[in-house]
């Protein structure tokens, strides 16, 4: 799941702590893909303290939330069906269209959560901007992130820029979603091929995702 829809499952948290540590395992992966951390090798260190013990509970949440979408037959279904659509969209760039499938999928369900009010992402954004640097850094630095300073930069960027925001109109998801194949394969898009996936999202929406809050329910139902 993207940003949004795992701040769902924390947004009635006091704790903002726990708010950036269930976001912290995809901002990590935004700075660097080969990142790869396990904070429970660390619980005596990380548990010692109430700050980075919310942030560890919030990481085992998304964790536990992750595993329980990627399982569902929602992810499954609708990632199939998705791909069935893109591929003639993608079938003259090297994009995967089962990999844009999912990511449309996840972003698809963070516009919905905007869109129906079900997540405030300003009220997400306060939460991530009072988290204290001291905080991060113990944090980041028992955990193994040797460039904390490297963090800093893309978190202060991701904070200051909120273009969570942009979700809320589904004709920027067409943009963010080329922008995030772009970290994989190198190829430029054109406006027509933007209108295209746009349309595509779009209708796929309407038509197939008016029940999509049972996947947040059924994570919501099982998730400890």
């Amino acid at each position: 799941m993207n940003f949004l829809s795992h701040y769902y499952f924390e947004r009635y948290s006091p704790h903002s702590e726990r708010i950036f540590g269930a976001l912290l395992p995809d901002l990590l992966k935004n700075v660097d893909k080969g990142y790869n951390f396990h904070p429970q090798r660390f619980e005596e260190q990380l548990l010692a303290h109430p700050k980075t013990a919310w942030v560890s509970e919030g990481w085992y949440r998304h964790v536990a939330v992750d595993k329980l979408f990627h399982a569902s037959g929602f992810f499954l279904n609708h990632t199939h069906l998705l791909r069935r659509r893109l591929d003639p969209i993608v079938a003259h760039l090297p994009v995967r269209a089962s990999f844009l499938a999912h990511i449309s999928l996840e972003l698809l369900l963070d516009h919905l959560l905007i869109d129906h009010t079900l997540v405030n992402p300003h009220r997400l954004y306060e939460h991530l901007a009072c988290i204290q640097k001291s905080t991060m850094e113990k944090y980041l630095r028992t955990i193994g992130v040797s460039d904390v300073e490297r963090f800093y930069t893309f978190y202060d960027r991701f904070v200051s820029s909120r273009y969570i925001l942009d979700y809320a109109d589904i004709h920027n998801l067409s943009h963010a979603l080329f922008n995030i194949c772009r970290r994989v394969w190198t190829f430029e898009n054109t406006v027509e091929d933007c209108e295209r996936l746009t349309e595509c999202l779009q209708s796929y929406k309407e038509q197939s995702l008016l029940h999509y809050m049972d996947i947040f329910q059924e994570i919501q139902d099982k998730i400890i």
